[in-house]
């Protein structure tokens, strides 16, 4: 979904050299804005043989398994003490297992292309909580200005002047909650894991363990074993899972170090777009003008909440700011420590949604 604030800044020195440096990290930003733009096909297809909680717990498996992995490579463990336990369980609650089920049942009713669109309400959704939770998290003209904009672009999308016409309600509230979720958890991560001394893969790794078991233990309760599943929804399961959040979320990482967190969560601004042209080139959705319009004036006001003063530039921790599912969902600007980042960076599978 590596260090944040710690790492050099982009204009370091490579020793690979300038020439390949460059190439390398805009190859590996590629990749993410394609996986987490595609995530919402992958959802889509997957439900074709499997409810939506089974969509959510393959995916939590394959990531899972995907980090567990990496930190047998990296030779790291598990998090310890019960109360970091705690804390890694609410957050793969609100940024794992709450927004992936959600993103999941709204693609019953609604396309992939609107729960795309509905994910990049997250940074609006962020800065709307932070000015509430957050007391340091002061609010501008700008980024109240922007807050505004993104949500005329939502309702441009959903055609309130329709009065919301061919919309599923009910899908359509599951994708904005889902998108609201994410910044419940980072704020909540912020508050609670920052300093910590564990790792980001370690505290990753945790926190996906635990959406996992959360999942296995509802799954049972909401769906039956399917009596035939498909290989395509299958792959798109493994797919989703294992590239667009267990992998992923590794390549965040060295991302964030390699040329910092601003540079690196401009990944989220891709991932609506492709989801748009996935859903209607390969699952042939429709789009009126509203989805498009209404999409690029969310994304105009969601980068305007992101905007800082030159002060605060340096500051990677604000509610407001993305993940990298998200990342789902969810690319994203990490909070301050290292450590909170790794777990932050695990919504951005959302998008990852």
């Amino acid at each position: 979904m590596s260090s944040t604030t710690a790492s050099s800044p982009p204009s370091s020195p490579v020793p690979a050299g300038p020439a390949r440096g460059p190439l390398h990290w805009r190859v590996r930003f590629a990749f993410l804005a394609l996986v987490w733009g595609f995530s919402f096909l992958f959802m889509k297809v997957g439900t074709r043989s499997f409810a939506p909680f089974q969509v959510t717990l393959g995916r939590l498996v394959f990531g899972t398994a995907v980090l567990a992995v990496a930190m047998a490579v990296k030779r790291q463990g598990l998090p310890r003490g019960a109360r970091t336990w705690g804390h890694l369980a609410v957050a793969g609650f609100f940024l794992n297992a709450l927004p992936f089920s959600l993103f999941a049942y709204s693609e019953l009713t609604i396309p992939s292309t609107l729960a795309g669109i509905c994910n990049a309400t997250s940074p609006l959704w962020g800065m709307a909580l932070s000015l509430v939770a957050l007391s340091e998290d002061r609010p501008t003209r700008v980024r109240v200005a922007g807050l505004g904009l993104g949500f005329l672009g939502v309702l441009t999308v959903l055609g309130a002047w329709q009065g919301f016409q061919g919309l599923d309600a009910g899908g359509t509230a599951m994708a904005l909650l889902a998108s609201l979720s994410y910044p419940v958890g980072w704020i909540y991560v912020r508050r609670t894991l920052a300093g910590s001394q564990e790792s980001h893969l370690s505290l990753t790794g945790g926190q996906l363990l635990l959406a996992t078991v959360q999942l296995a233990v509802v799954t049972p309760m909401f769906s039956d074993v399917p009596s035939h599943v498909d290989v395509l929804p299958l792959l798109s399961v493994a797919a989703l899972g294992a590239l667009g959040t267990g992998f992923a979320m590794l390549v965040q990482y060295g991302l964030v170090a390699e040329v910092g967190p601003t540079t690196a969560q401009m990944v989220t601004y891709f991932v609506p777009i492709i989801a748009a042209g996935a859903g209607v080139a390969v699952l042939g959705e429709h789009l009126t003008w509203s989805t498009p319009v209404g999409a690029v004036i969310v994304l105009a006001g969601a980068a305007l909440t992101q905007a800082r003063s030159g002060r605060g530039t340096r500051h990677a921790g604000a509610a407001g700011s993305l993940p990298p599912e998200q990342s789902a969902g969810p690319g994203a600007q990490p909070p301050a420590a290292a450590a909170t980042a790794g777990v932050a960076a695990a919504a951005a599978a959302a998008t990852n949604p």
